[in-house]
Order: structure tokens, then C-alpha cells, then sequence
């Protein structure tokens, strides 16, 4: 607002309120307000953000008593600047300037901020009556006596030295109350005052104590305070002080503000004793640092991270386990193990009030829910949650945090997580944590072995805080797509829950019941208008996707709504009655809406020839089945393998050829001659990289048919690590590696004898659909995977 206020004019019946605590704004006086508090933040979006809704408009400014209410008077006031602030958390600067005194008659509304109607209290008095111009006279007089007491280094000193003629006599009480050292109470006493005399009567002895504490100063020391000086005494540091008391003209100097709302902060949190040392140590740090020094900040934001900290605050957990079960299940289709370890934390946290927060590592391929079951979890305890993506990461101060002595320096996604969600006892989630990676700036996985240790997380220190935080009630939950990457050390502090992938069955249950849904509400689709029968989302699973976990599927599911959708938008604006909705795909209408199918159960065609086999293997995206090719040429007897494969399937190839040359006789098979013939295997899918003994039985397979003549079973697929003695040993991954059989069509599974235990895990579906044959030894393979089998004709 440009020009000088004329009191006598009025201000409008209804004015917004701004709430401020501990301070008084007088008239003629500047101010900086920090609006933190919703109602006031609210008031600035609305009234002062919006330039053109703030034209010609007035601010009310009225101070919180000590109980807690609302001034009975208070001060108009113009925003002069305004700025907005997004750290350490929204809210607004405003520079101010003291109008008038009004009264407030009676709030008209409380939200979503105060608007009050208001009597103007102070008008314009001219000419003054005489005893008011004496009194005025007398004031003005101490008034030029301070200013000459002030150092003639003191910039407002001299600005307010060379203006003083030209300010009113109107002004001099409200202007010099804001300058010396006043109480609330006595500022308040002076906003009260509706006569100008009585004005002039409370803020004259203020004037002239402060007088006196300059007077005692001067007499105290005789040296003249330097500023540029490095060497201070201790009382021309107090004299430097007192001169600081003085506020200068424009209230620019909020830095005060800011250490007393630390203050107020630091009494009313409940911070540990350890936490409460070291903020009060860091916050007499910080009044002794001049606001222009670039540690004054250093300080501030330290300050600021331990108070927002949530040290005691806690949400309280749900522990009904019928009410969490229905969550878990109405989110969650199958995921039968990691559902009964969630049950059972719930079920010792009864019995038990300050269990410490379980480690889970949910390890699984992609798609098939991983994350989102940790949200579901979160949500069943009535919890806060909070994902930290790991993937990438190389820097073990993501983790751990900055120490302080570096520029830019912060805590780590540990202790910013903790303040994102405010309560010590969230559901974190590290998500990819089989991603990390080493650096020169250190080993991320080492960094989490203090966070996911049960006996240490305790008393867990970030290098920016540089004291403990209790991270014991917090649930960490990682995910992974393999557990080969991750350190042991690490693998060894969190408790493994594997989440295995789907059979087609189960998408068909999950499409419909959650992806389906889903997919509609976000192409403004509704069950009127589109309907999916469930042996049509089969032939989806089935011939459009084949993975283990729904992400394919989803997306699939979203083409079919954008096409149904679009011809929906067009028949709207064509006006053509020929859409006749709800419209219902059919298995027979995908191929003219999605295409040709994108995959065929082509293992028949594939084994059509000698010298081919299926085998099965294991990857970190769930479970895939593998053609394995072999031929043989003129050569010199080498042994040629081909497919990006790793060490150990070299070896396991040697041992599977070896073993054949071995047992030809009793086969009556004719093997390659040593030095005449080269043969050459084949894992296709050449680009990814293979390694595991796993392939040993299939190998030997793919080398019998090659050398017999014969085709192996067009239904069979199989696993297992060989010895040159020829017995058959367990492998892992048995369960993704059943289901990627079972979704290409194979009929017949040859597995180890030893991993019948691991049937229990499999799903009702395939179990019933596949055959499997338990073998112990590679005679027993070959028996079973030829059409009659392929029988030893004399024993070795």
C-alpha cells in the first residue's frame, strides 16, 4: 500500500483475522509474521496470494493472550510482501504494516479462517490539545536523547536520527514502544489505549528505562564499540546487545522470531534426554550466530529436523485378526504364507505390547504384488506407510545421512521417511533391495545392516544427527525379485517370504476381481458398459501373456477398455444406435480388438526331430521353460555350447556327455568318435545369461535323443543337477519352475526324487493338471522322457 495511512479514513465492517502469538503489532510499526497454522494459511491463499481478490483490502492483526484466547483489540494492517516458503514444511512470510487500532464486536466465522466484525477505535486528532502537545513535546525530547545514546555505527540509528522531525506526534509512542525493550504485556497495555495521552503516559517510562540501561552501559565501559573489531570484550558484547534490543524501523530482523518459535518448540516437544541435550546445545549455538553467517542456517535446519522428528508419537496398531484378514484378503488374492506371518505378528502383539517390528523380505518376480501387499499390511495394522526405492542405489549416505561438515548435507532416506510420515512405529518398505550397488561412495547394504538389526536399530545414528533414534517399532518390509545378489550378511538380519507367481487360474480370479474394476474406473467405464466372462479373460491369460506376475495382464485388460471406449465416444457423436452396451467380449471378438495371440503352445511342433528337449530353469522373473538343441558334425571332438551360459552349465554339459560316452554300450547307442566329430548345444534365448546345474538331466536327455535317433515325449519337460555316477539331485525353484510348465501346455514334469517335499507348495491347480515322475537317477530320466522309453539293453 503506497502513501501514508489517513486514520480518519474507515475501515470496511468485516475484516479477515490473522492470529499471531507472543508479539504486538502496533500502528506505524513493520512486522515479519510467520503463518504456519492452517487457518492462517488458509487466509493468505485466499486473501493475499490472489492479487486480485486482495485489491483495496485490509488485513487484521490480533494477538493470543497467555490463556489461549483472542484479543479483544487489535491492529489493521496492509501487506506490504508476501512469500512462500516450502521448508521444512508450506507456509507463508508476510511483511506487515500497523494501520489503526480496532475493537473486535464479534467473530462472524471460524473456517476455514477468522472474519470478524470490527469498530475502529483510533482516529486522526488535529490540531492536539495542549496537554497532549506537551506531552508529545516532552516524549520527543527523550526520544533525541536515545537516538544519541545509539552507536553511530547503528544503521537504523541514524535513519531514524534523520526522520524523526518528520514523524508525527500521533506515531512516536507506537513507533518508539516497538524499538525498546518491551514486554507482551506492555505492548499489549499500549494497543489497548484508545487516548493518545494515555498513549504517551505508558510508553514514556519504557523510553526512559531504556535510557538508563544505555546510560549504565556507556558508563561501564569506556570504549567505543567497533563492529569490524575481532576482539571484543565481554561487555562491549553486552553493550553490542543491548544496541541489538533495538528492533530496526522496517521489522526486517525476524531472525529473533525464529530462535523464539524454536523455543517454544523445543519446551513443547517431547524429545529423549540425549535428543533434548543436543538441541539445546545447538540452539545456544545458534543465538550466538549472526543471521548473515552462512552456519546461522546450518543450525536452523538441524534444529528443525530434530524437532519434526516424531520421537514419542505412535499410532495405535489395529490387532483384530478377523478384521485383518478380510482386509488382506478383500486386496489380495492367494499370498497364503505372507497373509498367516501378517496373522501372527497381530497374534503375539496381543500377548506381547512392545514386540519389536518384524524384518520380512518378500522375494518374488515382478507383478505378482509385492509392493502393494506392503500398503495392504500398513493398512491392516493402521499404520502409516512409506516406500524407499533402492534400486540404483551406490551411496551409502542415501542410508546413513551427511555429516554435517559437508555443504548441502542431509539426513538419509531413513530419518526423511520418518519425518514424511511423523510416527515412530510406520510400515517402511525398501523396495528392489536386491538392486544395490557398490561404489566409491560406499556399500548401501552395509549401511542397512544396522537399520535391519533387531538388536541394534535401537539406538540407529544418521551421520547428520549424530545421536540415536529408536527404529525398533518400526515394520521394514523389503522386496526383491532374487536373493542371489543380496549380500549374505544382509539376507541374514530379514526373514525370507517367497511370493511365488500365478497360475492362469489365478489371474483369470485376480483380473476379475481387482484388475477388471480397476481398469474400468480408469477409463470412465462402467460393469453397464463393458463385461469381460471369466473364459474370456483365460484366453487373455493364456495367449496374450505369459509371465508370472499380472502387470501384462493389467495393461491388456487397459487396451480392451481404451477400444471399447473409444467406440463408445464415437456411437456419442455420431448418434448411432448400432453400440449396444453393456458390450460383452467373447473369446472369438479378441482377435479383431487385440490381435493375433502372441503366444501358442508350440512344443510339439518344436519336438518334432532328435535332438531336442524342454528343460526348465529358474529366473528372476519367475519360471520359464527352455528348448535345448544338440547336434553333431565333422570335427575334431570338441565340445561347442552356445547361449550365454555361465560356468557351472558348461561344466554340467561336460559331465552330461561324458557320462553318455560312458553308458553308450548299454544303450547300445553309437556316440561321437573322440577327434572325428564335433558336437554342439544350444540353449536358445542367446542374449540372457544362464548358469545353474539345473539343466544336467536335460542336457543328457537332448544327447540320448541325438545319438539314439529318437524324439523325446512332446509333453514332457524336466529339471535336475546329474553326477558322472548318474544320480539325480534336487534343485531349487521347483515351484515357478512347475507353474511355467503348466502354462505352456507341457503335461508331464520329470523331477528329483529328494524335492517331493516341495509339493506342498504348489497350487491345487497344476498339481492336479501335470504328472510328475520322481527320479533318482539318469537311467530313471531316460525311461520316462522317450515315447516306450529308452531301456538299457545290458547292464555295465
Amino acid at each position: 500500500m503506497s502513501g501514508r495511512w489517513n486514520r480518519s479514513r474507515l475501515l470496511p465492517d468485516l475484516l479477515p483475522i490473522l492470529v499471531v502469538e507472543g508479539r504486538v503489532l502496533l500502528p506505524g510499526v513493520s512486522m515479519v509474521v510467520h503463518v504456519k497454522d492452517p487457518k492462517g494459511v488458509k487466509l493468505v491463499e485466499t486473501k493475499v496470494w490472489n492479487e486480485d481478490s486482495w485489491n483495496g483490502k485490509y488485513l487484521g492483526i490480533i494477538p493470543k493472550t497467555k490463556d489461549d484466547k483472542l484479543h479483544h483489540c487489535g491492529t489493521a494492517a496492509a501487506v506490504i510482501q508476501a512469500v512462500a516458503r516450502p521448508r521444512p514444511f508450506p507456509h507463508y512470510v508476510l511483511l506487515v504494516v500497523g494501520l489503526c487500532r480496532f475493537h473486535v464486536n464479534e467473530i462472524k466465522q471460524e473456517l476455514p479462517f477468522f472474519i470478524a466484525a470490527i469498530t475502529q477505535i483510533d482516529f486522526t486528532q488535529d490540531p492536539l490539545p495542549k496537554e497532549v502537545k506537551a506531552l508529545a513535546d516532552t516524549f520527543r525530547e527523550f526520544a533525541t536523547e536515545l537516538i544519541e545514546l545509539l552507536d553511530v555505527h547503528n544503521y537504523s540509528a541514524i535513519k531514524l536520527k534523520h526522520h524523526l522531525s518528520s514523524v508525527s506526534d500521533e506515531r512516536l509512542p507506537d513507533l518508539f514502544t516497538s524499538m525498546v525493550k518491551s514486554s507482551f504485556e506492555e505492548k499489549l497495555e499500549l494497543l489497548d489505549a484508545v487516548s493518545l495521552s494515555d498513549r504517551f503516559k505508558l510508553a514514556h517510562p519504557l523510553l526512559q528505562r531504556q535510557i538508563e540501561t544505555l546510560k549504565l552501559l556507556g558508563k561501564a565501559s569506556n570504549t567505543t564499540f567497533d563492529p569490524l573489531a575481532k576482539d571484543q570484550s565481554p561487555l562491549t558484547k553486552r553493550r553490542m546487545v543491548g544496541h541489538r534490543e533495538l528492533a530496526d524501523l522496517d521489522g526486517q530482523d525476524d531472525a529473533e522470531d525464529d530462535i523464539m518459535e524454536l523455543e517454544q518448540r523445543l519446551k513443547a516437544a517431547s524429545l529423549p534426554e540425549h535428543a533434548l541435550k543436543a538441541a539445546q546445545k545447538e540452539l545456544k549455538r545458534l543465538k550466538a550466530l549472526p543471521s548473515q553467517f552462512p552456519e546461522h542456517a546450518v543450525c536452523r535446519n538441524y534444529l528443525d529436523t530434530i524437532l519434526d522428528l516424531p520421537w514419542s508419537k505412535s499410532t495405535t496398531d489395529q490387532l483384530s485378526i478377523a478384521k485383518a484378514r478380510e482386509c488382506l484378503d478383500s486386496e489380495h488374492y492367494g499370498l497364503d504364507k505372507l497373509k498367516k506371518r501378517v496373522v501372527e505378528y497381530l497374534a503375539v502383539r496381543q500377548l506381547k505390547n512392545d514386540l519389536k517390528g518384524p524384518i520380512l523380505c518378500f522375494v518374488g518376480a515382478p507383478g505378482v504384488g509385492k509392493t502393494s501387499v506392503g500398503r495392504s499390511i500398513a493398512k491392516t495394522l493402521g499404520r502409516k506407510f512409506h516406500r524407499i526405492s533402492l534400486g540404483g542405489t551406490c551411496d551409502q549416505s542415501d542410508i546413513r545421512g551427511h555429516r554435517r561438515t559437508y555443504i548441502g548435507s542431509m539426513p538419509g532416506r531413513i530419518i526423511q521417511g520418518l519425518k514424511a510420515v511423523g510416527t515412530n512405529n510406520p510400515v517402511f518398505l525398501l523396495d528392489e533391495v536386491d538392486k544395490l550397488h557398490i561404489s566409491h561412495q560406499g556399500d548401501p547394504a552395509a549401511a542397512l545392516l544396522e537399520v535391519l538389526d533387531p538388536e541394534q536399530n535401537h539406538t540407529f545414528t544418521d551421520h547428520y544427527l549424530g545421536i540415536p533414534f529408536d527404529l525398533s517399532q518400526v515394520m521394514f518390509l523389503a522386496t526383491a525379485n532374487t536373493m542371489a545378489t543380496i549380500p549374505p550378511a544382509l539376507l541374514d538380519r530379514m526373514e525370507v517370504i517367497e511370493v511365488p507367481g500365478y497360475t492362469e487360474e489365478e489371474k483369470v480370479q485376480i483380473a476379475l476381481k481387482h484388475l477388471l474394476p480397476k481398469q474400468l474406473e480408469q477409463h470412465g467405464l462402467t460393469t453397464g458398459q463393458l463385461q469381460i466372462p471369466p473364459e474370456t479373460m483365460l484366453e487373455i491369460a493364456a495367449g496374450y501373456t505369459r509371465e508370472a506376475g499380472v502387470r501384462c495382464l493389467e495393461r491388456e485388460i487397459a487396451s480392451l477398455c481404451r477400444t471399447v471406449a473409444v467406440k463408445i465416444a464415437e456411437s456419442k457423436q455420431l448418434q448411432t444406435p448400432g453400440i449396444i452396451v453393456p458390450i460383452t467380449i467373447t473369446p472369438d471378438m479378441l482377435k479383431d480388438m487385440m490381435g493375433e495371440r502372441k503366444y501358442e503352445h508350440e512344443v510339439s511342433e518344436r519336438l518334432n526331430r532328435p535332438g531336442v528337449a524342454v528343460g526348465l530353469a529358474w529366473t528372476a522373473n519367475g519360471g520359464e521353460i527352455m528348448f535345448v538343441e544338440a547336434t553333431r558334425m565333422s570335427g575334431r571332438g570338441k565340445l561347442v555350447l552356445t547361449g550365454q551360459l555361465g560356468d557351472v552349465m558348461k561344466e554340467s554339459a561336460q559331465i552330461a556327455l561324458n557320462w553318455l560316452r560312458s553308458n553308450a554300450s548299454m544303450y547300445n547307442i553309437v556316440c561321437d568318435q573322440p577327434g572325428t566329430t564335433d558336437v554342439h548345444i544350444h540353449f536358445p534365448a542367446g542374449a540372457v545369461g544362464k548358469d545353474g546345474p539345473s539343466a544336467g538331466a536335460t542336457i543328457v536327455t537332448v544327447l540320448a535323443s541325438l545319438f539314439s535317433g529318437r524324439c523325446t515325449r512332446s509333453d514332457t519337460a524336466m529339471t535336475g543337477e546329474v553326477t558322472l555316477r548318474g544320480l539325480v539331485l534336487p534343485v531349487g525353484g521347483i515351484k515357478e519352475k512347475v507353474l511355467a510348465a503348466h502354462r505352456a501346455g507341457i503335461k508331464h514334469v520329470i523331477l528329483p526324487q529328494k524335492n517331493q517335499k516341495d509339493m506342498a507348495e504348489l497350487p491345487e491347480g497344476p498339481k492336479n493338471a501335470l504328472k510328475f515322475t520322481w527320479v533318482s537317477s539318469l537311467e530313471e530320466v531316460l525311461l520316462n522322457a522317450f515315447d516306450g522309453g529308452l531301456k538299457p539293453v545290458c547292464k555295465l
